[in-house]
């Protein structure tokens, strides 16, 4: 089974991040804009079972990601399911309108503009991504991709890195959460 293990932290300076970032060895990976559209599903409600199921578009591809509920209380590791959508303009249309005959409707839409990096740290190939959201500001996100051998380990570098970068207490509502919960903001922490 895959794994992603994340933290995620509001960020004051994204400025003084990518420099930090760079001293540490973290490599530029591009960047690209996402919308995330998230679905309700028609006999569940997963704000309860703290599930998702989205359709992303970026860069005129798409993807149809599952979220499994959070399995500790530090992290939001959960399992992921990430399928690639074939390629063409209307394809996230298309499975929209096949998830709504099924009886999903939407539930919200995030808005972010993403730069990515690569960073080797403790052993472990991170993705940390600085995101712009839509109505809410500026995060930082620290990713492992990991099976279930190795959460340990992931959790272990991840809370290292983020002590490293000193980015204080990590944000466990997802982007969705944040936006549907009426924030305007997350305050980084200052220092």
């Amino acid at each position: 089974m895959h794994y992603e293990v994340e933290q995620k932290f509001a960020l004051a300076d994204p400025a003084d991040m990518k420099a930090r970032l760079s001293a540490l060895g973290a490599r530029a990976a591009g960047q690209c804009d996402q919308v995330d559209g998230y679905l309700s599903h028609p006999a569940r409600d997963f704000s309860k079972t703290d599930e998702a199921l989205r359709i992303r578009q970026v860069d005129g591809q798409a993807l149809v990601t599952y979220k499994g509920p959070k399995i500790d209380r530090e992290t939001k590791t959960r399992q992921e399911i990430e399928l690639a959508l074939p390629a063409g303009a209307t394809t996230a249309a298309d499975f929209g309108r096949l998830f709504a005959a099924l009886g999903f409707a939407p539930a919200g839409e995030v808005r972010k503009h993403r730069r990515t990096f690569h960073l080797d740290w403790q052993g472990e190939a991170v993705e940390v991504a600085l995101d712009e959201v839509a109505g809410l500001g500026h995060f930082v996100e620290l990713e492992i991709s990991a099976s279930e051998g190795t959460l340990d380990a992931a959790r272990s570098a991840l809370a290292g890195l983020a002590a490293r970068l000193e980015l204080g207490t990590s944000e466990r509502r997802s982007y969705l959460e944040l936006l549907l919960g009426g924030a305007t903001s997350v305050k980084p922490p200052s220092g």
